[in-house]
């Protein structure tokens, strides 16, 4: 399994929650992941029920079997301030031009600088080693932006090493760019089985692909159960209604006639989402990536749904 597993979706198909029981689900027997966010709204926080992340790796959860997920929120400007003392050693002058607002200048102002910091800090992660050679994590899992900008976030080292042609620029650059484009690396994508989401999902693989970054699985997220058979579906398209009323009462339910509508109305909104669906599949299918799918939960993405969750993903394979 690739040890950077990037996570990315269209708006509101529930990627952060994807994310963080995506680290949970690797987190099995022993093992050990980071679960990075790098836009900054303090997602991962929430949704465990913590203080909002510093920028400092702090255990935030164990799973089954005592593995552990770390997490960090990384801020471009201290992850620029760690760059200046990695490669210029500029540590007491990297913090004065941080007062002078150089550092805010250059992460909001300089095209892709934010992004190269964001993208650097998480390869970083991969490449870290402990003393006895061991990586210090076994997967890291970043929260990455939507799909509309996920190509150009994580290519955007490929346009700076061919900016920057020689020097420790150049060099981290293409360093962050052998970590993504290797085999190292998963990018998923998540989706609802809804047209847009299905369709932004589609156009993302095309775009990952055409820049040759690896594509992972798609997460079909929030999938509800069919509560009619086929049969039941094909019958709530027609007209029943004297049928459905006789039924009623021949089971005792009073005033059944006036339930006849709503209950054709609630038949027919299913049948309607099962073919929506079933639609929405065909253009998955056609995409040639293989799945992931997670149940709706109906009581929200508290910490008890995290860990169910992760356990649907173990299920069907991951950590294995």
């Amino acid at each position: 399994m690739s040890r950077l597993q990037v996570v990315s979706g269209k708006g509101g198909t529930g990627k952060t929650t994807v994310a963080a029981a995506l680290a949970l689900a690797l987190a099995t027997e022993g093992k050990r992941t980071l679960l990075v966010e790098v836009e900054g709204r303090q997602g991962i926080a929430q949704l465990f029920e913590t203080e909002a992340l510093p920028y400092e790796e702090r255990k935030i959860a164990v799973a089954p079997g005592g593995g552990e997920v770390y997490a960090l929120a990384i801020d471009a400007e201290r992850a620029l301030l760690d760059y200046l003392q990695m490669f210029y050693k500029l540590g007491g002058a990297g913090r004065a031009l941080k007062k002078l607002g150089a550092i805010d200048f250059a992460t909001t102002i300089a095209p892709g600088v934010r992004d190269v910091l964001l993208t650097g800090k998480a390869c970083e992660a991969v490449r870290r080693r402990e003393k006895d050679g061991r990586p210090t994590y076994d997967h890291v899992v970043m929260d990455a932006p939507p799909t509309g900008r996920i190509t150009r976030f994580l290519n955007v080292n490929d346009e700076v090493a061919g900016l920057a042609r020689i020097g420790p620029i150049h060099n981290q650059a293409q360093a962050v760019m052998r970590v993504l484009k290797s085999p190292e690396t998963a990018v998923h994508l998540v989706t609802l089985l809804e047209e847009m989401p299905v369709q932004e999902t589609a156009d993302g693989i095309a775009e990952l692909r055409a820049v040759d970054l690896p594509v992972g699985r798609v997460v079909v997220n929030m999938v509800r159960p069919h509560v009619l058979d086929e049969a039941a579906v094909r019958a709530a398209s027609g007209d029943h209604r004297d049928g459905i009323a006789r039924t009623l009462a021949s089971v005792g339910v009073t005033g059944g006639t006036r339930l006849v509508e709503p209950l054709l109305d609630q038949a027919a909104e299913h049948a309607r989402r099962v073919e929506l669906e079933r639609t929405q599949r065909a253009v998955l299918d056609g995409v040639g990536v293989p799945s992931y799918e997670l149940p709706f939960l109906g009581d929200g993405a508290d910490i008890a749904g995290l860990y169910r969750l992760a356990k649907e993903l173990r299920k069907q394979g991951v950590g294995a």
